[in-house]
């Protein structure tokens, strides 16, 4: 109870990324709000078809907006769907997906993995090629994208060509208080971390499975190629830089760029030009992997 009424109250205070967005509007070539029934619930998603593309047959890139597992919204990401959808030329699935603490780990990756079998269903009438299918995003986001590579290979299916994780958390095994918090606040009150992790996980023990804490599963090369992004100052840079050499330990293709004097959720949030690079960087990734 206790919980979803604090959750409630942060629902309602002002997302900053909403206000500034980092990167212009673009207009795109069609914009299509879809409600997609999956095992979790009805789950509202946009789809966006890029003004030019040379394929007759789309790639498809699923976006997962960030919020702590327990707030903001699809819409926070528009901005930046509607960038990487012309310039990697690409049609971009952006979620709405579940949030915490009324929907638990491991629904939202449930929830996601209803919505490729949704896709691969529909892929003619949408236009899509699923064998160029690619995953991403931004803090809670990228742990769902993380996550849901690995149910993938869990359940046998086919790997995406990509998956992009931008200041991702990965670890709820190690308190957020011996992680290195630059925020005075954050640093003085993990106890507001800890409370996000009582909200996404329902019992102590899921913070050690690898679909909670990517960081800690067992990675074979069969794992999707990775662009990781992070920021210099970001509590989640340790758990990131592990993620990455664990991936390239086992043979996966990564590439990982550090972002010097930036924060957690500088794509979001600014420095303008630092985030104007890593969406332009992540739009050439999309664009690179599609075409190999």
């Amino acid at each position: 109870m206790f919980t979803s009424v604090v959750a409630k109250l942060l629902r309602v205070l002002p997302n900053k990324a909403l206000k500034t967005p980092m990167i212009p509007h673009q207009n795109v070539k069609m914009k299509k709000d879809v409600l997609i029934e999956t095992s979790v619930q009805h789950t509202p998603t946009s789809l966006y078809y890029p003004l030019k593309a040379n394929q007759e047959k789309l790639p498809v890139y699923i976006n997962f907006h960030g919020g702590a597992f327990i707030m903001n919204n699809k819409e926070m990401d528009d901005p930046y769907c509607r960038f990487l959808c012309n310039q990697a030329e690409c049609v971009v699935l952006n979620i709405d997906y579940v949030k915490a603490p009324e929907h638990r780990f491991p629904k939202p990756i449930e929830q996601a993995y209803d919505i490729i079998k949704w896709l691969k269903s529909r892929a003619e009438e949408l236009n899509i090629d699923m064998g160029k299918l690619m995953v991403g995003g931004q803090s809670s986001g990228a742990n769902i994208a993380a996550a849901l590579c690995l149910y993938l290979e869990e359940k046998g299916d086919n790997q995406p060509l990509l998956q992009v994780l931008s200041c991702p958390m990965l670890d709820f095994v190690t308190p957020h208080a011996d992680k290195p918090e630059p925020d005075r606040w954050r640093s003085q009150y993990p106890q507001a971390a800890n409370f996000i992790n009582m909200c996404y996980l329902a019992e102590k023990e899921h913070a050690r499975h690898p679909l909670a804490s990517p960081v800690l599963a067992k990675v074979t090369d069969r794992l999707a190629p990775a662009l990781i992004l992070i920021a210099e100052y970001d509590a989640f840079k340790p758990e990131a830089e592990c993620y990455a050499e664990k991936l390239k330990a086992a043979g996966v293709d990564v590439q990982y760029e550090l972002y010097k004097d930036c924060f957690h959720a500088f794509t979001h949030l600014g420095p303008k030009e630092r985030a104007e690079e890593a969406w332009a960087l992540i739009a050439r990734k999309m664009k690179e992997v599609v075409e190999d």
